[in-house]
């Protein structure tokens, strides 16, 4: 079994809207807090000068969003009311496992460049790599944004889906959409300079609202999807961790072939 890494990495030198904030704590700096815990907490002192070198454990603290890095977007992210059942989206921890492990295929969207792609676009790419999705598949988009990761521009440069693409691959019986780009909506500067000019409230992230009529996930801001040998032909590992009532969570994305 051949894993490929299709996860974009939580780095706080890359360029995000929202800054990531990554404090370090030494080794040292581990020892003299955990005996300081101690004491607080259980009324224990400890000399770290008997540890080894006078360290204990390193530790990171970040604040970011759940939507930094490859993440699952799970149906209560797209809105507090849904159109089926029983009209409670599902939060993250809420969601089937089996919906993240699955045999995946990529659907080429590059051509597109900074933009929509319509049903016409993934129907065309689905009949050059002569692939018929089937229920329980992952499709993953490549838009080329993976290139930008870490600047400004892979935020404003990308291809996203309009409604009826969005339906399209859900009648096959897909959960799962994944994109190595931002969003899977077109990049917001142009839907909002679309909507300035045109009026029509379609245009305004129609892939996102539309798990408000239908459940799904999205798997957004993959990485390395160049990395895969062939569009089809292998399964797709990944698993949300699992936060309490939230409507995202982080996700290492790893795809498996056979040797």
């Amino acid at each position: 079994m051949h894993l490929i890494d299709l996860s974009s990495p939580v780095n706080a030198s890359f360029w995000e809207p929202d800054e990531i904030i990554h404090h370090s704590m030494s080794p040292v700096e581990g020892a003299r807090h955990m005996s300081a815990e101690m004491l607080e907490h259980f009324g224990i002192e400890f000399d770290v000068n008997l540890l080894p070198d006078g360290e204990f454990l390193n530790n990171d603290t970040l604040t970011l969003t759940v939507h930094t890095g490859t993440h699952v977007d799970a149906p209560a992210h797209y809105g507090s009311v849904a159109r089926y059942g029983d009209g409670r989206p599902r939060t993250v921890d809420q969601l089937p496992l089996e919906w993240f492990d699955g045999p995946g295929f990529v659907v080429d969207i590059s051509s597109v460049g900074a933009g929509v792609a319509g049903k016409a676009v993934i129907e065309r790419e689905l009949e050059r790599i002569e692939y018929l999705p089937c229920p329980g598949d992952i499709a993953l988009l490549k838009t080329g944004a993976g290139d930008r990761v870490g600047t400004p521009r892979y935020f404003t440069e990308f291809a996203g889906l309009d409604g009826p693409a969005v339906h399209f691959l859900l009648d096959f019986g897909i959960r799962v959409i994944g994109t190595d780009a931002f969003s899977l909506d077109a990049p917001f500067t142009y839907i909002l300079e679309t909507f300035q000019r045109t009026g029509d409230q379609s245009v305004l992230w129609p892939a996102h609202f539309a798990g408000r009529e239908r459940e799904y996930c999205q798997i957004e801001r993959l990485g390395s999807l160049d990395a895969l040998p062939r569009p089809t032909g292998f399964r797709i590992s990944c698993f949300p961790v699992k936060i309490a009532n939230a409507g995202a969570a982080w996700a290492r994305a790893v795809a498996r072939l056979d040797e």
